[in-house]
């Protein structure tokens, strides 16, 4: 049995509140903004490692954080590295259930902001 739009947007909306809900989330947005490993995000952001990854998952399943693919850490392990995927969100809580306005990143703006860091 299919689910209805109405159903996945109450799903949506529970994950994407409870996830920036959490102690960090909202931090590890802020930095990831340029691609970052979760032991950088971790260090950035002066939170435990641990932690680092269980926001980090909450993020990813909620749509607000993406993997973007691995590199080689300084001891020479492959990590994955994430980046955000929106710019801003508003959150409309008018009607019977929270509706998102989502500004989301475009590659393009990605690719430019990656040439700005380097």
């Amino acid at each position: 049995m299919s689910r209805s739009r109405t159903e996945y947007d109450e799903v949506d909306s529970t994950v994407v509140l409870s996830a920036l809900g959490s102690k960090y989330s909202a931090e590890i947005l802020c930095a990831a903004g340029t691609p970052k490993s979760a032991q950088a995000l971790s260090e950035d952001i002066e939170i435990p490692i641990a932690t680092c990854y269980r926001r980090i998952e909450e993020l990813v399943d909620a749509g607000l954080l993406t993997c973007e693919g691995r590199q080689l850490s300084e001891e020479g392990r492959r990590t994955n590295i994430y980046r955000r995927t929106l710019d801003e969100i508003e959150i409309d809580f008018s009607g019977d259930l929270p509706a998102f306005s989502r500004k989301h990143r475009t590659e393009a703006k990605n690719r430019l902001q990656d040439q700005l860091e380097d």
